[in-house]
């Protein structure tokens, strides 16, 4: 497994991206949290945004999602410049925001249920769904009776069902125990092949970035900027545990930690 890595001069043609950044800056008062950001995101790939705390890593991804706006810039989705939350993109929070009165299959199909579609039909895609992240006989139960990871799963079964073309994704794994999240790692990467939609990442561990990325933006401290774009070149076909002892891996994790430690207080 080897590294490459390139400038945030090296993007992609817009044609092969899902989403374009461009020029995206947001301030809150007196502080300057996002500066001319310029970002290709490729179609079908799962892209990690990576910085040290407060960089500005969900903020940017919300102003993707549409949740927050910029203060100024743009972000394009299938080149048509994003005004709001849409359904092309679906969210996958860090709190899980599940409705607490509803069942798992509620709740997965909720989206689908806003659109419209019919009762068994949101439902049979729902299950579907609900199968795909091992929740098969917990339909009817309610998030109060789930444990963190399974509510978690709801919620990025939730984002698959509505069929999005961009899956966003916020600190996903990190109210799960270590077994759970290198799980979840596992079942992330199954999804991305099948699915092959396009994923924006945010975490803060850089094994996890390295594990499960094509690419991972790394950003500097606030007002952030792009500072590098790493390609680890990971071997797919190899075992999890395999992947974790190979050399390159682990060498790819250390020339990150090198490049962040700086930030670090």
């Amino acid at each position: 497994m080897t590294l490459s890595t390139a400038s945030i001069h090296a993007l992609p043609h817009a044609e092969s991206a899902a989403v374009e950044v461009r020029g995206i800056s947001k301030n809150y008062k007196e502080v300057e949290a996002l500066r001319s950001i310029d970002l290709d995101f490729p179609r079908g790939k799962l892209t990690t945004l990576l910085g040290p705390s407060g960089c500005g890593k969900t903020t940017l991804l919300k102003i993707i999602a549409g949740l927050i706006e910029p203060t100024s810039g743009e972000v394009r989705v299938n080149g048509k410049t994003v005004t709001g939350p849409g359904p092309e993109r679906a969210f996958v929070f860090q709190d899980f925001a599940l409705m607490p009165w509803a069942t798992v299959m509620r709740n997965v199909a909720f989206g689908l249920e806003l659109k419209g579609m019919g009762k068994a039909e949101r439902q049979s895609i729902a299950r579907h769904y609900i199968a795909e992240v091992g929740l098969t006989g917990f339909e009817d139960k309610y998030p109060h009776e789930l444990s963190g990871g399974m509510r978690q799963r709801v919620g990025l079964a939730r984002a698959f069902a509505v069929n999005a073309e961009v899956l966003l994704l916020d600190e996903p794994f990190s109210a799960v125990d270590e077994q759970n999240r290198r799980k979840f790692q596992e079942d992330l990467l199954r999804l991305v092949e099948k699915e092959r939609k396009t994923f924006i990442f945010v975490t803060h561990s850089i094994e996890e970035a390295v594990y499960v990325s094509d690419r991972i933006v790394l950003l500097s401290r606030r007002p952030s900027r792009v500072s590098q774009i790493i390609e680890p070149k990971v071997d797919r076909t190899a075992s999890p545990d395999a992947i974790r002892r190979d050399q390159g891996y682990l060498d790819t994790v250390e020339e990150i930690w090198q490049g962040l430690k700086h930030y670090v207080d």
